[in-house]
Formats: structure tokens, sequence, C-alpha cells
């Protein structure tokens, strides 16, 4: 809530938690004589120290610890968890396992893109101070994205054993494979989510954005087939085409001292931007034809620098999400054995996949018992750290005329384009504007 200052001179607004982000922190924008001076993102919560207590453990427990880093995301992190290991003992899981890991990325991508876009983002846009508050005006809208969420949870109930945090998925493969019935359940109601789906699309395509355009460089995964989920090399709109094994040669992470998350800079470049918008305007020819035209008819242009316009990507990679998963459990065959020996050896791997909010990226050296040296996990909101406070910045410098109330909330919306897992970074987040 607001809170008046004591004079004209000095003006200060601070809001103690925001809302409709995960996680906790803070956000302070100073204005000195009409003119922007500062923008500062602080992460205050302590750090989690996963990449430490990882250290000392059982390779094998790799993907059931990452998986707690996030309870909105538990695929994206068991998934380069798996990939790293298996790279570091030189396994390669047949298609069989790819395409059922598949499956469980997109029930992921389904209901993070769906909880996203309808209840946390479409209120900004609206007017709303919550997806409660919207659901008297808007009662389609939120009953159509919670029943597209749920359908989401229910492919990763189905194929990981639970929609949160899955406990299927292992170095290697899976536990069991699940029966075929399990799978082919799923068709009616993933069929009805992919319609659904491109309705939210269309709605929020009616949606007014704020002009804002921001002159990033794209960082994303590519796919030799498809559009980019669960592996891929690393490429960029500056002309990088990478093995996951090359990112900390072109990627770096800073300390800031306000802030218990690191921000992640591209040698040679500084910020950068991993999520939607660099995945649509690096990858959108993998899209299939029916989403690429919806998505076209809902104003997407080939390359999209406006971040509030991230909301239309997400929507239509929702709806890509649904119909891969319909491609995925039309093909699906029960396979034994569910996953193939890892045998440990004294090497490091790495493993990248597409977490709803970006490029996840994990690296492990391991001795040859198995027993895990060193961890690093670069999560995508840690690299759009940067990216965020120069949004806001550029949002701020466009927009000194409005009063804090209307100032604030554009702020928080320039920071909720980015669906940001602060748990994952490490935490968000409070918001304090000073006029002086």
């Amino acid at each position: 809530m607001s809170r008046p200052s004591a004079t004209r001179a000095r003006r200060t607004l601070a809001v103690d938690v925001l809302a409709r982000v995960e996680g906790e922190g803070g956000l302070e924008v100073k204005v000195r004589r009409g003119a922007l001076e500062s923008v500062r993102l602080n992460i205050y919560e302590p750090p989690r120290l996963f990449e430490a207590f990882l250290r000392g453990r059982d390779f094998r427990e790799a993907p059931d610890f990452t998986a707690r880093i996030c309870g909105i995301c538990p695929v994206a992190y068991q998934t380069c968890a798996a990939q790293a290991m298996e790279r570091a003992c030189g396994v390669t899981v047949p298609p069989a396992v790819r395409d059922l890991r598949r499956l469980l990325y997109c029930g992921e991508w389904i209901e993070s893109h769906a909880l996203h876009v309808v209840m946390l983002h479409a209120p900004d846009f609206l007017g709303y101070e919550s997806g409660i508050h919207m659901a008297k005006d808007h009662p389609e809208a939120v009953t159509r994205g919670l029943g597209i969420k749920k359908v989401g949870n229910a492919i990763m109930t189905a194929v990981g054993g639970r929609e949160i945090h899955p406990v299927n998925m292992r170095v290697g493969g899976f536990w069991r494979a699940p029966a075929a019935a399990a799978v082919k359940g799923l068709r009616d109601r993933v069929a009805w989510a992919l319609e659904e789906s491109l309705e939210l699309l269309r709605w929020v395509a009616t949606f007014t954005f704020p002009d804002v355009r921001r002159d990033w460089v794209f960082v994303a995964l590519r796919d030799p087939e498809r559009y980019p989920v669960e592996q891929g090399r690393i490429v960029t709109s500056a002309g990088h085409d990478l093995d996951p094994s090359e990112f900390e040669r072109h990627f770096g992470e800073e300390h800031v001292h306000r802030s218990n998350a690191l921000h992640g800079v591209m040698h040679g470049h500084g910020p950068y931007h991993v999520g939607p918008l660099a995945r649509w305007a690096l990858n959108q020819d993998r899209l299939t034809p029916a989403v690429l035209e919806a998505a076209r008819a809902a104003g997407l242009a080939p390359v999209e620098r406006n971040p509030f316009r991230s909301i239309l990507v997400r929507a239509a990679e929702m709806a890509y999400a649904c119909e891969e998963a319909l491609r995925l459990i039309d093909a699906y065959q029960p396979f034994d054995p569910p996953a193939v020996e890892v045998t440990p050896r004294d090497a490091t791997g790495w493993g990248v996949s597409e977490a709803p909010r970006g490029l996840l990226w994990h690296s492990y050296s391991m001795d040859g018992r198995g027993v895990i040296r060193k961890a690093r996990i670069v999560p995508p909101t840690a690299q759009n750290q940067k990216s965020i406070e120069s949004d806001v910045a550029a949002y701020v410098e466009r927009h000194l005329s409005l009063e804090n109330d209307a100032l604030q909330w554009g702020c928080e919306q320039a920071v909720r384009n980015y669906d940001p897992c602060i748990s994952c970074a490490t935490h968000f987040m409070r918001l304090s504007i000073e006029r002086v």
C-alpha cells in the first residue's frame, strides 16, 4: 500500500510484497528533479545453497534434489540434471525416453503458462488487483485458464507420478514407463485444452499493450527438428551456435552487493534475454502451422521487442505444448526397460532445457564413484535480472509524469512480463519509488 511522504519535494512509495510473482525481494526506483536516477532490483531472501549441498551426493540423487528448487518448474530441473549426468557418463537415452520426457515437460509448460497468462499477468492489462478480482467480470477466461492448468497437471501426474515435484524421472530414463491406458486416456482432455488455449490467445490479443521497445540479445535453445523444450544447442540473435559445454565461455554471472541472486551477463554484450520472446524470435519456424497461423493472427511480429507482449507468446506456446502433447500421446507405447544403465565415471556433464521462463543450464563434475564434486545451476530468472532492471528503467523514463500509484502499477507489470521465478534465482519483491 502507498504511504504519503512528508513533503512534496520528497515522495516515497513502498510496497512490502509484490503480488503475483513467485518469491520475495524488492525494487527501488529513484527519481531526482524529474529524471530517473536509478533502478535497483534487490533480492534479499537468503541463498538456498542447492549447489553447495549437492556436493558429496550420489550423482543419481541430482534430479530429485534439484526438482525441489521450484514447485512451478521442477521438470526443468530434473531434465537438466538427468541430461548432465548422462552426458558425463557417456550415455544417450533412446528416443522413447526422450519423447516421454518431452511429454512430461509439455505438461509443465501447459500448467505454468496457463497460470501465468490468466491468473498472474492478465489482471495487469485489465486493471484488476488479482485473478480472483478479475473472475467476477471475466469468469469464462478464468475458468478456461484453470481448466487448462489442470490438464497440464494431469499430464505430469500420469507421466511423472505426481503434479508437484514428480518422482518418476531418473538418470537414464524413468523408474517405470506409464501404462498405455494412462497416457492415451489424457487425449480428450488435451484436445480440449488445445482449443481453449487458442481461445485464450485470441482473448489476450485484444489487450492494450504499453508502447515499449527493447534491443535485447536473445538467447534460446535450438532443436534440429522441433520447437525447443527438453534439449538443444544454445543459439543467440548475435550469431552464436553453441554446445551446452561452451556456455561458460560466453556467459557469466556477476555478484551485486545488494542482491543474493547473481546477475547473468553475456561476454562482450552485457545483459541478454531468455524466455518466450527469445524462443519465438529464434525458433518460430519450428512451431506447427496451426499455432504459427494463430500467433500471427494474434498480431505477433517475426521478432517482438516489446516485453509486455510476452503474454501473447506464452499463450501461443501453451497451444503448441498441447498440440505437441497430443502428438506424443498418439505415438506412445510403453517400453521396457524404462531406463538404460548408467555407470559413473570421473567426468563433467552439462544439461540444458527451456523452462517456461527461459533457458536453464546445469553443470556437474563427479568422480569415478559417482560422487558429485561440483555443481553449477544457472536459472532463467537470474539470467534475466539485468534485463528486468533495464526494462523497468525504460518504462519509468517514458512515464515519469504518472503519479506514484500508476507508476507502481506499470513497474510491477514490467517485472511480471518475465513471469519471474525468484525462488530459483533466489527471490523477490518490494517496490520503493523515491522522488526528490
